[in-house]
């Protein structure tokens, strides 16, 4: 029976294993100290605050040990985990709190101002701090775990009942709940454990939001169900985070396209030593091709891993030595995972061509909570999840992202995909960063307009860019318009918010762009 509860099972074959090192505090617990302390924060949620499986729980915290306790609670007690972004404001959390229909919410001390806000929107039976309490009658969290009886035993949880509820970031529209039900959970764990062949010995650094499925999915859960290491850290500092790598010898890590693009400006990478390491990899958002290049100049295996909030977060595996011999590609479904690429028709494109991403398997979430248009738009009935992202694939059976299918434009009656035109900018020595939209035209029915955020270097013209591309792409891709930013709109996990970029083109636009050199073809 594929329960949620990894940390007891883990506990129950390693108790003295270590499980986890905190970074900010140094502490280090071993299996059965952490699973002990999740018992005790499944008891006081079905004890003290009189939660049922099934009853809703919101979590609003940063990274820590207690936001371990309450995900491994979940798995034990069957009430639903709902963890929220920490950058969320109280406007935002309201609906979130609304429609998840959660009785109680543990929030972290720091984050008192927008808890005190967010009390005013909403009643909830309980409200229990982390740290300092935003309100005098709230009680701690720590007092109410220390008090907590010992349970014997929980009742197990029907595979597909709800583990949690994760927020999609909303990006476009209102943020929708993904339901996780409990053997979604345990089977990404098992699989990316076998696909991505962990070991015990493994020990990772998290340093990305738990509140996100890529933090709580892609390698705690694995991590646990194997046996390894998880070193958690509070936030995300590049400098603290190599020297964490280099402190605990890290072996495998994970990240997201901006956060490696950090970790390699920081003054450590050029000298950490990474010779323990056995592989980094990336996901989260298509990755540039020169940030692979230059962590494999650092002689590092560098992959790059596929998945959705939807579908498990890890979909797909490579091996060592096609992460050098594919680099770009996010390699093959794992195993039990079945992916086609379609047309708008859903017939299946031939080898080379781009079609939409579809998935199938045990790793595929319930649809949306209480969304059922929304569910039935993404999750058809023959089990296939439509991924919304474009790829295409090779005869060997390797994938590559070409990009979000909404992102795409057709110019010239061609379908350009953006994400091979930000690839290329990003190699531009004068380029930080840079994303492209498409826009109506006249004539071309559709063009692209990048927007570039520059190094601190001679600025190029947007002449000298369009002449860069043109070396490197077919005339009918370059963009029309290049629109120099001091940053872009990204969630917490690196994707650019391709609606504000497109919201903030219609409020400059005062005319025709103008055409980058030679025009159009």
């Amino acid at each position: 029976m594929l329960h949620g509860d990894l940390l007891g099972e883990r506990a129950r074959l390693s108790p003295d294993a270590t499980a986890l090192v905190y970074v900010p505090t140094g502490e280090r617990l071993s299996y059965r100290e952490l699973d002990a302390r999740s018992r005790r924060t499944a008891a006081v949620w079905l004890g003290e605050l009189q939660l049922a499986p099934g009853d809703r729980i919101g979590l609003f915290a940063h990274n820590s040990i207690e936001f371990l306790d309450c995900f491994f609670a979940a798995g034990k007690s069957g009430v639903v985990l709902v963890p929220l972004s920490t950058r969320l404001t109280a406007h935002e959390l309201e609906y979130i709190v609304r429609d998840s229909g959660m009785r109680a919410l543990v929030y972290d001390g720091e984050l008192a101002p927008t808890v005190r806000e967010l009390r005013q929107r909403v009643e909830l039976a309980r409200w229990i701090a982390l740290g300092e309490p935003a309100a005098p009658s709230d009680p701690r969290f720590s007092e109410l775990v220390a008090s907590a009886p010992t349970f014997g035993s929980f009742p197990r949880v029907d595979p597909e009942a709800p583990y949690c509820l994760l927020y999609t970031s909303g990006t476009t529209g209102k943020p929708k709940g993904v339901v996780t039900p409990h053997r979604m959970v345990s089977w990404n764990a098992v699989n990316t454990v076998c696909c991505w062949q962990l070991r015990e010995d493994d020990v990772s650094p998290i340093f990305t939001p738990l509140y996100h499925a890529g933090g709580l999915g892609a390698f705690l859960t694995p991590l646990v169900a194997i046996g390894g290491t998880v070193v958690l850290h509070r936030g995300f500092d590049p400098s603290e985070v190599w020297r964490t790598i280099e402190k605990e010898r890290c072996t495998v890590v994970l990240g997201v396209p901006t956060i490696w693009k950090l970790l390699l400006e920081a003054p450590e990478f050029a000298t950490v030593d990474l010779s323990h390491v056995r592989w980094f990899i990336s996901g989260g958002a298509p990755l540039p091709r020169y940030l692979i290049e230059a962590y494999q100049q650092r002689g590092v295996v560098f992959r790059q891993g596929y998945g959705l909030t939807e579908v498990g977060v890890n979909c797909f595996a490579m091996s060592n030595e096609d992460s050098v011999r594919k680099a770009g590609s996010i390699g093959k479904p794992l195993m039990f995972t079945e992916a086609r690429l379609v047309d708008e028709a859903g017939r299946e494109v031939p080898v080379g061509e781009v079609g939409e991403l579809w998935l199938r398997g045990p790793h595929v979430s319930k649809g949306y909570w209480n969304n059922p248009e929304a569910t039935a738009a993404a999750l058809d009935a023959d089990g296939w999840f439509h991924t919304g992202d474009s790829a295409r694939r090779d005869e060997e059976g390797f994938f590559t992202i070409a990009g979000r299918k909404k992102d795409m434009f057709i110019s010239g009656g061609v379908n350009v995909y953006p994400a091979e035109i930000e690839g290329e900018l990003l190699l531009h020595p004068q380029v930080q960063d840079a994303a492209v939209i498409g826009v109506p035209d006249p004539t071309w029915g559709e063009v692209g307009v990048a927007f570039v955020v520059l190094r601190l270097t001679p600025p190029p013209s947007p002449q000298e860019l369009a002449a860069f591309l043109a070396t490197r792409l077919a005339r009918y891709k370059l963009p029309k318009e290049f629109l120099f930013v001091p940053e872009l709109p990204r969630t917490p996990y690196g994707k650019v918010i391709k609606g504000e970029l497109q919201a903030a083109y219609a409020r400059l636009k005062g005319g025709e762009p103008s055409e980058p050199p030679g025009g159009r073809p």
